[in-house]
Parts: structure tokens; C-alpha cells; sequence
């Protein structure tokens, strides 16, 4: 309870009302001060122009102006009407101003008020009493106003900021549900082009990144429970195995090699699936750098020229130029190794692979070969996760059906697009196209 207590007081609303509240009762005392000051000596003013203009009008008789008047000759008053009742004169005669407020002891709501006006040797004196007071009675609805105004300029700065801090709250409240398992909706994005819809934007771009993270979260864990339930079992059932009884030096060692086997296939299951889910959209271009593809093509075929000579196939490069390319140079080779790497596979001894590396408008990679093909049905299917088309391609060839799938994935980060078309039995055509400003077109 007072953690909550401390909490709220604490709160960016509670602090601004805070602020606002004192410098509003600052700037609100300041201007009673000012305007106090300023209508004193406009009253003063017009006070003293009314009792100087009577002093004027005044001609050697006493003049019923319902104000007392004397006629001060050698200190001595000579003649006075019967509302002069001033007392203590000698001690305003001998002032060097001629002009005084005379306020009441027991009786602020009214002031008296004398004006000396010097005409030759004589003086006049004029003086006003009993005359209502109108500061006090200003100074009474100041302090009357200022506490009332105050309460509403700190009511209407707290209706204000719940508007403006509502997406805050918003946020807070949607952060508060949130966990690994539960992402809440998007925050309704507010109409006014200004900081906050800055940072609820920014949120729900964050929300459906984490979306996205926890999704291919998930789907890699699903993939790898999936993909090594099998190399695990039989690594399992091959201990097991051992273990029942004494084996034979043999044994253990053909035991041994399908565990390593197996071992094996984890590992590059294991690679092909942290490739597949490294890299995003949204974190891609920071790990572009500037890559020669060609560079990178020769040392993928370089590196499989052991392969194609277990099955004796003839590689024809039928051009390969120079081509430069802002990208991953890791998906890139992955991009190559696997397409290479795949029409191995499935082409028979003693056939044929062609490679294309050219840019025009476009930047293209094609490979041709002349293996067992794929039906139409599963052309769109081939570069799912997993996906292996076991009914028209060799069972006995290894594989997890993750090549294509990190080649497109691959692509689509470069921006560029993954095209593959079945020549029947006569083998695969894969083009691979990036982006680029030249152009032509290649016929195959």
C-alpha cells in the first residue's frame, strides 16, 4: 500500500501538477503584487487630480464640496469650512510633498486623504475623509481569486495530461501484460503528428518484432525437436545396444561410426536451422558489405569439386563475370553452396551442370541440371522447411530438406527472387535474380 502511495506520488503526473501548481502560484501572486501596486497609484493619481482641481477652483471663500478646506497664512489657518477636521497640521506643513493617503488605525476599508496646494504665502489645504478604501476591497478579491483560479488552472492541467499521457498509459498497461508467451495488440496510434504518436508507433513496431523473434523462436525450437528426434533415437538405440552385453572390437567400432554419423547430421541440422533464423528484415543490412560474387562462386565450386568427381560430372560455367553486390556474404555463399550443392544431389553419374553468373539490368545466377526432375504439383512446395519429395527423387540421398528453404529465405533478404522450373526427367533450371541497374536477358 504505500509502496503504491509512494509510487503514485511519484508519477510524471503528480510532478508536472506539482511544477505547474507553484510556478501558476508564483506567476498569480506576482500579477496580484503588480496589479496592486499599479491601481494603488492609479487611485493615488485620481485621488489627488480630484482634490488638486477643488485647490484651483478654490477663490478666497470656502466652497461647499463635501470636503474640508483650510486657508493656511504664516502657519496659521485663517479661515476653514466645518468638514476640515485634520488633525496634527503643522506636522503635514512642514512635509516637503503635498500629497497624502492617511490610512485608519482600527478601519482599513476607508482612507482620508490631504492635498496642499502653495499659492504665494498662503496654502490651501484640502482634505477628504472617510473615502472607501477600493485596494483593500481589490486586495480582499485577490485573495479571494488567486486560491480559486489556482484549482482550476491545476484541475485543467490534470485533464490535459491524462490526454497527452493516455497512449503512455496505454503503453505501460500493454508492457504489464506482456511475457514471452502473450504479446497484446497494437496500440491505436494517436491522430496528432507529435512525439508520442512518435513513441506508440515505435512500440508497435517493437511488439511486432518480438511477434516475429518469438515465432521463428518457436519455430526453430519445433524444427529442432522435430529434425533430431530421429539421429537422437538412433544414437540412443545404438548405446543401448552396446551396452547390453560384451561386443566385439568390430562392433564397437561400427557402433561408434553411426554415432558419429548421427552426430554429424545434428550438426549441420543444427547450422542450417541457426542460418535460417539469424538474420531478420529488420537486421539484415547491418551485416551487408561490399561482396565480388564471382569471388565467392569460384570458391564454392572449389570446394565441391570433390563431389562432382565422386560421380564424375562435367560442370560447364558458361559465364561467370565480375559482379559486385552490397550483401551477406555467409547467405550469399549459402545461396550458392546449396543450389550447387542440390543439383549433385539428384543428378545421376556421368551428367551434365551448367552455371550462370552475369548481370544486366539484374544481377543473375542460374543453374542447369540434368538430374531425375520434380512433377508440377510440388514445384511450389520444394522450399518449405522439411519438405523432401521422397516419391520422385532418391530416398537413399541425404538430406532435411532445409537447402531451398535457406536459399529463398536467403534471397527475399537480398531483396531479390528464387525461380525454379522442372524440365520433366531432364532436370531442374534455378535462377536466382538481385537487384540491380543494368540489363539484359539471358536465354537459356
Amino acid at each position: 500500500m504505500d509502496w503504491d502511495i509512494k509510487l503514485k506520488f511519484n508519477s510524471l503526473k503528480t510532478r508536472v501538477l506539482v511544477w505547474f501548481g507553484s510556478i501558476a502560484f508564483v506567476v498569480l501572486a506576482l500579477f496580484a503584487l503588480f496589479f496592486n501596486y499599479f491601481l494603488d497609484k492609479s487611485i493615488d493619481n485620481n485621488i489627488k487630480s480630484r482634490l488638486e482641481f477643488i485647490a484651483h477652483k478654490y477663490k478666497d471663500h470656502i466652497a461647499t464640496q463635501n470636503v474640508g478646506i483650510a486657508v493656511v497664512e504664516d502657519s496659521n489657518i485663517r479661515i476653514k469650512n466645518s468638514d476640515f477636521t485634520l488633525e496634527h497640521l503643522q506636522y503635514f506643513l512642514q512635509k516637503k510633498e503635498n500629497f497624502f493617503i492617511l490610512e485608519h488605525a482600527q478601519d482599513d476599508d476607508y482612507i482620508d486623504a490631504l492635498y496642499i496646494e502653495t499659492i504665494g504665502k498662503k496654502k490651501i489645504i484640502i482634505f477628504q475623509k472617510d473615502i472607501a478604501n477600493k485596494i483593500e476591497n481589490i486586495q480582499d478579491i485577490l485573495l479571494f481569486l488567486i486560491p480559486i483560479l489556482l484549482l482550476v488552472f491545476i484541475f485543467l492541467a490534470s485533464k490535459m495530461l491524462e490526454r497527452i499521457l493516455s497512449p503512455i498509459n496505454k503503453l505501460i498497461n500493454a508492457t504489464k501484460d506482456m511475457s514471452v508467451t502473450k504479446f497484446t495488440k497494437s496500440i491505436t496510434v494517436p491522430k496528432e503528428d507529435d512525439e508520442i504518436k512518435e513513441l506508440v508507433v515505435s512500440f508497435n513496431a517493437m511488439i511486432e518484432r518480438l511477434q516475429k523473434g518469438i515465432e521463428r523462436l518457436d519455430r526453430f525450437n519445433s524444427d529442432v525437436s522435430h529434425e533430431l528426434k530421429t539421429p537422437l533415437t538412433v544414437i540412443q538405440g545404438e548405446v543401448e545396444l552396446a551396452l547390453r552385453k560384451t561386443r566385439k572390437p568390430l562392433q564397437y567400432q561400427n557402433t561408434l561410426s553411426t554415432i558419429a554419423t548421427q552426430s554429424k547430421q545434428i550438426e549441420i541440422i543444427v547450422k542450417q536451422l541457426l542460418l535460417l533464423t539469424k538474420y531478420t528484415k529488420e537486421n539484415i543490412k547491418d551485416s551487408f558489405e561490399e561482396c565480388l560474387l564471382d569471388s565467392l562462386l569460384i570458391g564454392v565450386i572449389d570446394k565441391l569439386q570433390i563431389r562432382l568427381s565422386e560421380k564424375n560430372l562435367q560442370l560447364e560455367i558458361q559465364k561467370i563475370e565480375p559482379v559486385e553486390m552490397q550483401a551477406n556474404p555467409v547467405l550469399i555463399e549459402s545461396i550458392f553452396s546449396n543450389i550447387i550443392d542440390n543439383a549433385i544431389k539428384y543428378t545421376p553419374n556421368d551428367k551434365k551442370i551448367s552455371i550462370w553468373l552475369y548481370q544486366d539490368s539484374k544481377i543473375h545466377f542460374v543453374v542447369k541440371d540434368e538430374g531425375i526432375g520434380i512433377d508440377q504439383e510440388h514445384l511450389s512446395k520444394i522450399t518449405q522447411r522439411f519438405y523432401r519429395v521422397d516419391s520422385s527423387r532418391n530416398k537413399k540421398i541425404d538430406g532435411f530438406g532445409l537447402g531451398l528453404s535457406i536459399v529463398k529465405n536467403s534471397v527475399l533478404m537480398h531483396e531479390g527472387s528464387l525461380d525454379i522450373q522442372s524440365a520433366g526427367t531432364n532436370g531442374l533450371i534455378i535462377s536466382v535474380v538481385f537487384p540491380s541497374n543494368y540489363g539484359i536477358e539471358c536465354n537459356l
